[in-house]
């Protein structure tokens, strides 16, 4: 529950309908007695484990997968955090790259990704006896374009924070309010994200872009993105962090080219995620999330 919450003010009727929303989703988790997680460490799968511990107690399994695609760092967090959170933990991986639609790197890659995420937390389930699938959807995804929520329909995955009708901003107030360390944790995603559509994915480029990611977390550049075009990479900072950028080009350069890049480029617009996506055909997006809808 949400303490100290103010009778009256702005801030004291979001918490109210914080209250609310959270209420909700704890009545929606008693419903369903018995539940498997799909856990990946990020704000809003944290949210949903937390609430299940807090609703269900030992009936909570958190599933991590890791795939050629996420970080292994991404994946080593996500594991101690759940134990963190005490709930049993299950390690397993999917093989992205085996299979060809998503290899493809289309805008359907995407579903391709969920249905092979789903259909493996699915086969799972039904071998250890978890009657409900959970993810971390928001309803902010339904707001964006998301092949993936097809897959997620298909295969029955609940998400439990659209059911409580709970956006990013409730998540991550619910999350701090819950003293959940990953509260403004930084949304991370596949790194066929940094792919313009139609390159093909392999594991060489893969590690190329991600070692430059990685890179740049190191000197400090928490939110930031290296899309891949050509042998050229774009990168993505927090607009107020590219005069920093721009100061250690020289280094930056250096070690981009040393990773195989041929050129180094800065993104004016700065750090945003799905930037990929702006090139699509707005009717083309539309029309797809209509037909998901």
């Amino acid at each position: 529950m949400i303490q100290n919450i103010p009778v009256q003010g702005k801030w004291g009727e979001e918490m109210r309908r914080l209250e609310e929303k959270n209420q909700q989703l704890g009545t929606i988790l008693n419903n369903m007695g018995r539940v498997m997680v799909a856990f990946s460490g990020g704000v809003d799968s944290t949210v949903v484990l937390k609430r299940a511990k807090e609703e269900l107690g030992d009936n909570v399994l958190a599933v991590i997968v890791n795939s050629e695609l996420f970080r292994d760092s991404e994946f080593d967090a996500a594991v101690a955090l759940a134990e963190k959170i005490g709930v049993q933990v299950y390690q397993t991986e999917i093989k992205e790259l085996e299979h060809p639609e998503i290899v493809k790197n289309i805008p359907d890659s995407w579903y391709y990704s969920k249905k092979l995420l789903y259909s493996h937390l699915n086969q799972l389930a039904k071998e250890m006896n978890y009657p409900y699938v959970l993810d971390g959807m928001i309803m902010d995804d339904e707001e964006d374009f998301r092949p993936g929520l097809t897959a997620r329909t298909e295969e029955e995955i609940r998400s439990v924070l659209q059911e409580a009708e709970m956006y990013k901003s409730d998540v991550r107030k619910l999350a701090k309010e819950l003293n959940l360390p990953v509260w403004n944790k930084i949304a991370s995603c596949s790194l066929a994200s940094r792919f313009p559509y139609g390159i093909e994915l392999n594991e060489m480029l893969i590690k190329q872009v991600d070692d430059a990611e990685v890179y740049l977390k190191e000197l400090g550049f928490d939110e930031v993105r290296v899309r891949y075009h050509d042998n050229v990479a774009r990168i993505e900072v927090a607009r107020e962090k590219m005069v920093e950028l721009l100061g250690r080009r020289e280094e930056i350069q250096n070690k981009l080219i040393h990773l195989g890049f041929d050129y180094v480029s800065v993104d004016l617009r700065g750090y945003r995620t799905g930037s990929m996506n702006e090139v699509l055909p707005e009717s083309s997006t539309k029309s797809k999330l209509a037909a998901q809808a």
